[in-house]
């Protein structure tokens, strides 16, 4: 494994921190306090490529490696972590998973215009009364001659106002476990589905979390996705890409907190002297920046082996799990640092331990993923 970066993975870091200040810094604290879709952004994403930069060209999709993903996602979320999500989704979740398991049809009707930012995509799973257990699935899509009609209802879904197509995962055979989940493409114009009202949240407030209901939704056969049982295989298996990308999300948000605790601590004077220069100050940053900087090489491990083609599944659930905690612990510290200062939302780093609780918790929580990496350790 190579630590240099390549000038295209330079040029690649340059872009995205150029957009990033340019584009989603002005009103980033204004969009998290008014819970604004940053609609115009993610229009530019489009257009800088950055909404399928690991789609092949052949779908108008940049043909970058998972590796110069991770590197565009952190200097997205360093700055505005809610952009990023969106950003993740419609990469990791959505267009990886037509590239590999779509058909021809599906990727150029399709995939051709998520890799573009010309439409959205939304990735639902998880439902109401499973979470976690996501083969406790109720929603259900009932064959019939020229299709199949899905009743149920999706929650937590990232996207789910502002997207223009959602995968759904359904039971099309009941009573056999996730042996009996498939794949769908639902288009929101499709009748019967209907998106609920934006969810409440802690942080990443300017991006968009609802529920999605279904009822009676005529879905052709042509959107199936792979074969009916193939779902819950092709939810985990994307699953382990899409962590991955909150690992780097957390490491944004993780870089923000320790640039910020720098930059203040430097600023503040206590007994005629900058904090930075009190030891107990000095410690956090370093713990910090220690922190940081294993928790990227580890993201970064997980993307080599993913862009190699080797098993990546343990290290995609290593990275994710220690780059979410390190953001809780730096964000947290940050605010520390900053002291009362910290606590006010002028300041905005309160922020990021905001924002940072959600890396331990979507897909796949951290307990999930140890499970994940103690059952490798003991198969």
């Amino acid at each position: 494994m190579n630590f240099d970066l390549t000038q295209e993975h330079k040029l690649i870091q340059k872009t995205a921190r150029d957009f990033a200040q340019n584009e989603l810094l002005p009103g980033v604290l204004e969009r998290d306090e008014n819970k604004i879709w940053p609609k115009d952004a993610i229009s530019k994403m489009g257009e800088l490529g950055f909404m399928g930069m690991m789609v092949s060209p052949d779908y108008n999709g940049g043909g970058m490696d998972t590796i110069s993903y991770v590197i565009a996602m952190e200097e997205i979320a360093k700055v505005d972590a809610a952009a990023s999500v969106v950003m993740s989704v419609n990469n990791s979740l959505v267009c990886t998973l037509l590239e590999k398991y779509g058909d021809t049809f599906q990727k150029e009707k399709y995939l051709s215009k998520l890799s573009t930012g010309q439409l959205l995509g939304a990735f639902s799973l998880s439902e109401p009364q499973s979470g976690s257990d996501a083969s406790n699935m109720l929603t259900f899509a009932k064959k019939t001659g020229s299709g199949y009609v899905l009743n149920g209802t999706k929650n937590w879904v990232t996207n789910g106002q502002n997207s223009d197509i959602v995968i759904v995962a359904a039971l099309t055979e009941k009573n056999v476990g996730h042996k009996g989940i498939s794949c769908f493409i639902v288009e929101k114009g499709f009748k019967g589905f209907a998106v609920g009202k934006p969810e409440k949240k802690l942080g990443i407030k300017s991006s968009d979390t609802t529920e999605l209901y279904f009822d009676n939704v005529e879905i052709p056969n042509e959107n199936l996705v792979s074969n009916e049982g193939d779902g819950f295989k092709i939810c985990l298996g994307t699953l382990d890409g899409g962590r991955i990308g909150i690992a780097a999300q957390a490491l944004g948000i993780a870089q923000a907190s320790l640039d910020a605790s720098v930059n203040y601590s430097k600023e503040r004077k206590q007994f005629n002297k900058p904090i930075s220069l009190f030891q107990a100050v000095q410690f956090k940053l370093a713990d910090m920046s220690i922190a940081i900087e294993s928790a990227r090489l580890l993201t970064k491990k997980a993307a080599w082996l993913k862009d190699k083609k080797l098993n990546y599944s343990v290290q995609a659930a290593m990275a994710k799990l220690n780059a979410s905690e390190v953001a809780m612990k730096a964000s947290t510290e940050c605010v520390q640092i900053h002291g009362g200062y910290g606590y006010m939302r002028d300041y905005g780093v309160e922020r990021l331990m905001r924002d940072a609780k959600i890396t331990q918790i979507y897909e796949g929580t951290s307990e999930v993923q140890r499970l994940v990496i103690a059952r490798d350790l003991i198969k």
